[in-house]
């Protein structure tokens, strides 16, 4: 296949010495532009913040409705190909098996997807969203619930499903490259393997490297502050760049290991420790109040599905609020498409569009929804009855607000540590399997596609994640943090006009391998009547 040549021949032009397979344009413009970044966000913290806040508000202010029309269009898209006849369509063709077993398949996706998502803002949230914008509240007490679905649930499934459906489908079935080039092939053709490729490799490079290196800073402040209230460890930068140091180092080892072995292994304990955690919770929290909780909003949810997830405001006070929330998780998501996208593609060859469309948003809406209420109920629940104790700790920092809910959910002390130290540990796990699939999608990104590359170079890039949060994190502070969380808002922007693309791309390329799919099928179906026959005319 003509494709698949190209793709072996711009493999065949990377650096390959000292352990590397790298595309070099890719590799060494995505380092300079990391490290100017870096050094211009810590020498000039302030200046840089008001940059990007500036820029922030001009896109909230004139863009919202495209970030709210690129989330929307995605979920519809991705559910009708996912249910129309196109799901029968297998990633790797007609005989393809599926990798790895659907508890290990949810475990990596859910490891990848969620992030430190749920425990962070899973009790502060709900408190967060009692006062909404008139437009969305019903009146009802779970409306603040139905808005926390909305930014968790089904459309922000959908985009990384559609970006794995498409990645898998032109990597596994047309043999393009499994990087986010290969997206733009039936617009550009054989320019994808060119500069044009490179470029959009980049910017892909550069997403994925600035939202793992937020996630990992945050993420420290988080595991700090758990330490703290369980251990009395400091709550200091000293302490938060040590524990990225940990981090990496495990990333490191379970990226060196691979897919098969470290990433599902730790994705599995994670996906584990969490249910655990979760379950406790909701026996010693308030149970029946949660269950209520949940019921009625997730109702709720389904019934303003629409009306809320298009909601774009105009006045001002929406505006802001709307872009504090609905448009800063909307392109948070879309900005990490190349990631967490790229990553359910690497893990999917051999699954149905079918299997992908409902694997990745109906299952993991009700899944994370559950998950979220669980935390958010009992949040509300205490803040109540102990008259805005979780508020106030929300108010003074977020990242402690778990922590803070676990001192009021119980009298035993006892039980208190144990939740806390597994909380700990569940949010390491989550931010070690974050790190690891980051590094592999990276190292996808940088060699030109490839699915398997020197282990040398998995370490080069999870090594560079870690420096670059530990730089920002020990230089910069929490301004600097800031800044490049804006900087991948940003990156949303150029990312869903990507998606719209793609859609358009996708259903045209769909419609041939249909085609195959059924030629296929009717061969095996007449092999199969055949031998029948044949074993009818035996007997």
């Amino acid at each position: 296949m003509e494709t698949e040549n190209l793709s072996k021949k711009l493999q065949s032009r990377n650096f390959k010495r000292w352990g590397l397979d790298m595309n070099l344009f890719v590799s060494l413009v995505s380092a300079a532009l990391v490290l100017g970044f870096i050094v211009y966000t810590i020498t000039m913290p302030k200046e840089s913040a008001k940059v990007f806040v500036d820029i922030n508000v001009f896109l909230n202010k004139n863009f919202n409705w495209l970030y709210v029309l690129t989330i929307n269009a995605a979920f519809i898209f991705l559910l009708w190909i996912g249910l129309s006849k196109f799901g029968n369509i297998r990633l790797g063709g007609f005989k393809a098996r599926p990798e790895f077993s659907n508890f290990s398949w949810y475990a990596m996706l859910f490891s990848a997807g969620i992030g430190i998502g749920i425990f962070f803002y899973g009790v502060a949230e709900p408190i967060m969203h009692l006062d909404i914008p008139d437009e969305l509240s019903t009146g009802s007490n779970f409306d603040n619930f139905k808005i926390m679905f909305m930014h968790w649930g089904a459309h922000a499934w959908a985009i990384y499903g559609l970006v794995a459906v498409g990645l898998g489908y032109f990597s596994y079935n047309k043999k393009l490259p499994l990087s986010l080039r290969s997206l733009f092939y039936p617009l550009i053709k054989d320019k994808i393997f060119g500069i044009i490729g490179d470029l959009i490799d980049t910017v892909a490079v550069l997403a994925v490297l600035f939202g793992l290196a937020t996630s990992l800073g945050l993420g420290a402040q988080q595991i700090n502050s758990g330490l703290n209230y369980v251990f009395g460890i400091p709550y200091n930068s000293t302490v938060q760049i040590i524990l990225i140091v940990v981090i990496t180092f495990f990333a490191t080892l379970s990226v060196v290991s691979g897919i098969s072995k470290g990433i599902k292994f730790l994705s599995q304990a994670n996906t584990i420790i969490s249910g655990v955690l979760l379950f406790a919770i909701l026996l010693v929290g308030p149970t029946v109040y949660i269950l209520s909780t949940y019921m009625s909003s997730i109702g709720l949810y389904a019934k303003e599905f629409f009306n809320i997830g298009l909601f774009t405001a105009i006045d001002s006070g929406g505006v802001d609020w709307q872009g504090s929330w609905t448009v800063f998780y909307w392109a948070w998501w879309i900005s990490w498409t190349p990631f967490v996208g790229t990553f359910i593609a690497r893990i999917s060859k051999g699954r149905t569009i079918k299997e992908i469309a409902i694997g990745t948003v109906i299952i993991p809406t009700l899944i994370i929804t559950f998950a979220m209420t669980i935390l958010g109920a009992a949040g509300v629940y205490l803040n109540d009855l102990h008259n805005g104790v979780i508020a106030n700790a929300i108010d003074n920092n977020i990242a402690t607000a778990m922590f803070e809910m676990f001192k009021y959910l119980t009298s035993s002390q006892i039980v208190k540590t144990i939740l806390s130290c597994i909380a700990v540990v569940a949010v390491m796990l989550f931010f070690i399997t974050s790190s690891d699939s980051g590094s592999l999608v990276v190292d996808n990104l940088t060699s030109s596609g490839k699915k398997d590359s020197p282990k040398t170079q998995r370490v080069f890039w999870a090594l560079m994640e870690g420096l670059i949060a530990l730089s920002v994190l020990l230089l910069g502070g929490k301004v600097a943090l800031t800044t490049i969380q804006s900087a991948v808002i940003i990156t949303g922007l150029p990312f869903s006009i990507l998606l719209i693309i793609m859609m358009f791309s996708l259903k045209r390329e769909l419609g041939i391998s249909y085609k195959k799919y059924e030629f296929n099928r009717i061969v095996k179906l007449k092999r199969k009547m055949e031998k029948m026959d044949s074993d009818t005319k035996y007997k």
